[in-house]
């Protein structure tokens, strides 16, 4: 990993590691998300053009959302992205989940291990007692992958999420500090 990784990773994995997004990411970023449309269609709609990167970076400034770039140590290549959104402190110390993985890096482990870092960053750093993910429930590759990381199924939510401009279904999953505690 070069320098630059080094001074802005949040976590580090063996093959991931996790920074904050930055305006010069601009480019690979776009390339990485037009390039997986059919991978995120109905599911997620991740920026494509500059304006929404633009309000991207505007969005993910506020305390209440924490988003992490996922990028291969190997050679710093996006990877994928994951957000902590809504972060509740008071009694409830909690966020939802939300992710996308680039289209040409899936099926690698990569976001396995990127999920893991920041559940882990959710409950060391952030200090969070609960991370919830929302998840419609034909997306068996992503229930899997919570799965991998500890989540448990806690219910169902029809009609819950807007994305793509429908009201979709939602399987809802979520893990405690102390399930990952259990964990590692």
């Amino acid at each position: 990993m070069n320098r630059a990784g080094l001074r802005t990773a949040v976590r580090v994995g063996r093959q991931v590691y996790l920074r904050p997004p930055r305006a010069r990411d601009r480019d690979e970023f776009l390339a990485a998300m037009r390039a997986s449309r059919l991978l995120h269609r109905g599911k997620v709609t991740p920026p494509i053009t500059a304006e929404q990167f633009r309000a991207f970076l505007r969005r993910v400034r506020s305390p209440r959302t924490i988003a992490l770039i996922a990028c291969r140590v190997a050679d710093q290549r996006i990877v994928g992205v994951i957000n902590l959104n809504e972060i509740v402190r008071g009694s409830f110390h909690s966020a939802y989940l939300g992710y996308y993985a680039a289209a040409e890096f899936t099926r690698r482990g990569y976001m396995t291990e990127a999920l893991q870092l920041a559940v882990r960053h959710a409950f060391t750093t952030v200090r969070l007692h609960r991370v919830e993910a929302n998840i419609q429930p034909h997306n068996v590759a992503s229930i899997a992958l919570v799965k991998r990381c500890g989540f448990r199924r806690e219910g169902f939510s029809p009609r819950y999420l807007n994305i793509a401009g429908r009201w979709r279904d939602h399987e809802r999953w979520a893990i405690t500090k102390e399930d990952w505690r259990a964990l590692h």
